[in-house]
């Protein structure tokens, strides 16, 4: 009786520490809506609206914090990419104040300088002016004029002077600001392909050498959008461009050739392109998290490669070879 009380004490207490654990964990949710950085009013009402709800639907089965925990991680990777264009929104805007301002300036310098020109020579005729021996009787008028406007002239110049300063210092500080916020942007820019037009122009520019193409055709890209919609597709398409690029060196130019089929030039011979086609086919197939209206969707995908050796052949060989490739594929059954 006394090892049946001792074990159901023990459960009371594993049973309290895990609902504590598990109300800690909803709270932590709640934090993260709350403490939301701020961007566009409907962009982060609608995130704060998806994580609060996965915080009350929460519950203390493994299955429910499992779901919790990878639905968070793909509203966390949707709410920074927005980030990422929507800094890069502000950045450009920054940008275009900036250019506009230096224009200002330009302007600003221009004006100021063929003002004062002609206001020296304006005064400088005065004071010729005042010392003619017919300009006698208000020579000292004259003269006191010219001096004060001279004074207020010198004066503008001051203040024009001190005005450009400020400008040039916000300048400076706009071009600060648009530095650390192409940074903040370059968040998702791994995600950016060439086009197929752009990895044509590529390869017709290839010399012979220690070159070799990976031509990668997916399956379930067209298959997401009719399952689930555009914004599913996206999603899965820059997760898988994502790890693509996390698996090829970092000097890989990669493009996109159609919906579902890329085109990556390596800068390495046969044998260690069919190494790097080996790992793009075992590690991006498989099944990826999306988001579609703040749940989690897992559409699959799959990936094969095919390497084309780039030494030998010409530029219109290696497209042919592409073009026969992707045709190919086209007509394979999804």
């Amino acid at each position: 009786m006394l090892s049946i009380r001792n074990n159901i004490t023990e459960l009371e207490r594993l049973a309290a520490e895990r609902d504590t654990a598990v109300d800690c964990y909803r709270d932590v949710l709640h934090n993260v809506a709350n403490y939301a950085v701020e961007l566009d009013d409907q962009v982060t009402s609608q995130h704060r609206r998806y994580v609060t709800a996965v915080a009350e639907g929460l519950t203390s089965t493994a299955e429910s914090l499992r779901e919790a925990g990878a639905t968070l991680r793909a509203l966390l990777r949707d709410y920074r990419a927005k980030a990422a264009e929507y800094l890069n929104n502000i950045r450009e805007q920054l940008a275009s104040t900036a250019r506009a301002l230096e224009e200002v300036m330009e302007s600003l310098a221009q004006t100021d300088g063929d003002c004062e020109t002609r206001m020296r020579s304006a005064l400088g005729g005065l004071r010729e002016l005042a010392q003619q021996p017919a300009a006698e009787p208000v020579r000292e008028l004259l003269l006191s004029a010219a001096n004060a406007v001279g004074n207020s002239v010198e004066e503008m110049r001051k203040q024009h002077r001190a005005h450009v300063a400020q400008f040039m210092t916000e300048i400076r500080m706009l071009h600060s600001r648009i530095g650390q916020l192409e940074s903040a942007a370059s968040i998702d820019s791994v995600t950016q392909l060439l086009t197929r037009g752009e990895i044509e122009r590529h390869i017709r520019s290839l010399e012979k050498g220690n070159v070799s193409l990976l031509l990668i055709a997916t399956s379930g890209l067209r298959l997401s959008e009719v399952r689930f919609n555009g914004d599913v597709a996206a999603e899965l398409a820059g997760a898988f461009t994502k790890r693509l690029r996390n698996v090829l060196p970092s000097n890989t130019v990669i493009g996109r050739w159609s919906t579902e089929e890329f085109v990556a030039i390596l800068d390495a011979s046969a044998a260690d392109a069919i190494k790097a086609a080996k790992a793009v086919a075992e590690q991006l197939s498989g099944t990826y998290s999306c988001l579609l209206d703040g749940k989690v969707v897992r559409p699959d995908l799959q990936v094969r490669v095919m390497v084309v050796e780039g030494a030998e052949g010409n530029p219109e060989r290696l497209l042919a070879r592409v073009r026969e490739f992707m045709t190919r594929t086209l007509e394979v059954p999804a």
